[in-house]
Order: C-alpha cells, then structure tokens, then sequence
C-alpha cells in the first residue's frame, strides 16, 4: 500500500517535471507567479471578512446598547472602536476616526497590486512562450528538424502549447477570484465610510440611530 503511493507520486512529480520541461524558458517565472499569485490571495481570502450580514447602523446601535458581540471582522471591529471613540465625546471626531481605520484601510489594500499585476502579466508570459516555441519551430522547419537538442519541431510546438495553457491556468482563475475579492473590498471600504458618516452625525443627547 505504501509503495503503491510513493510509486504514484514518484509518477506525479516526474509528470510535472515533464510538463515544465516542454514548457521551456517561460515555465519557471509562471511557476513563481502561481505561487506568489495564491499566497496573496489566500491572505486576502482571510482578510478580507467583513464580520455578519447586518447592517452598519445594526451594528452601531446594538454597540450602542451594550449587546455583547463576538467580534468576527472589520467592520465589527472598526465599529466597536469607532463608537468608543464617539462614546469620549471629544472634537475633530472624524480627524479620529480617519486615524484610527487607517490601518483597516492598509490592510484591505495589501498584495491587491500584486494579484493585479500577475493576474495581467501571467498570459503576456504564455505569449512569449508561445512566440520562443514558434521560432523554435520555423527554425527545425528550415532545418527540416523534427527532434533536435533544441527541441526540434516537436519541442517548439510543446512549448508553445504548454506556456500558453500554463499563462491561462494562471490568469482565469485568478482573474475570478480577484474579482470577488475586489467586491469585497469595496463592500468594506464602503462600510468604513458609513460607519464615520453615522458617528459623526450622532446626537450625544439621543444616541440611537433610525433606519
């Protein structure tokens, strides 16, 4: 049973190497963009959690009547902190707010360039590679090639098929996934927004907002 599993990922791991071999040159820098591509979306995945499905005046008004909550996201932290902030009843409210959820601001930004920019530039890689194994190819063409130490014609095909479908395994999904990231940032930022907008307008006197 053992060997029968180190034996399939014996096969596995020489399958990939194969595949990243015919890729050619373009392989190993859309390795590194799978890599760093995920990690930042895996950190965003988790950062970006906006707490519960209520509302922000919900939130602030049950803050403001003491109910107990377990604090699951940014905005149910920045509404704890901002209503504690509102609660000191001290000038340029809004001055401290916009310092206080500067940090939530940063952190619902980070690594959103990064999967951006590889999101972008991870099919500009297939091109390339598709363009190197098309040269490859036109070359063992004049030569009347079909293998060579090159690759031949052969080779240039493979790696201009495999980078192509190695750039588009890398942008398409993560093109969805940025996506829905990115609509979640905007909720949040959105969310940050109302909740200085809410506090700011609160009365000392009557401390309960209306929908």
């Amino acid at each position: 049973m053992i060997g029968d599993r180190v034996h399939s990922v014996g096969s596995a791991a020489e399958a990939i190497g194969a595949y990243l071999q015919n890729g050619g040159l373009v392989m190993p820098p859309l390795v590194l963009c799978v890599v760093v591509l995920w990690f930042a979306i895996g950190w965003r995945w988790v950062t970006l959690n906006r707490g519960g499905a209520k509302s922000v005046r919900v939130l602030i008004n049950n803050r403001l009547r003491d109910k107990p909550r377990v604090l699951k996201g940014i905005v149910d932290t920045a509404v704890n902190q901002g209503v504690a902030l509102w609660a000191e009843h001290k000038p340029y409210l809004r001055e401290r707010l916009d310092e206080a959820f500067g940090h939530y601001q940063s952190e619902i930004k980070r690594y959103s360039l990064v999967v951006s920019t590889i999101v972008a530039i991870a099919p500009l890689l297939g091109l390339l590679g598709t363009v190197i194994g098309m040269i490859e190819t036109f070359n063992s063409l004049g030569d009347m090639t079909l293998f060579s130490q090159t690759g031949g014609i052969a080779g240039g095909i493979a790696t201009a098929l495999f980078t192509t479908q190695m750039g588009l395994v890398v942008a398409v999904p993560g093109y969805i996934v940025k996506s829905v990231l990115d609509r979640r940032q905007r909720q949040i930022e959105h969310d940050l927004a109302q909740i200085k907008d809410i506090l700011c307008s609160l009365s000392p006197a009557r401390p309960e907002i209306h929908p």
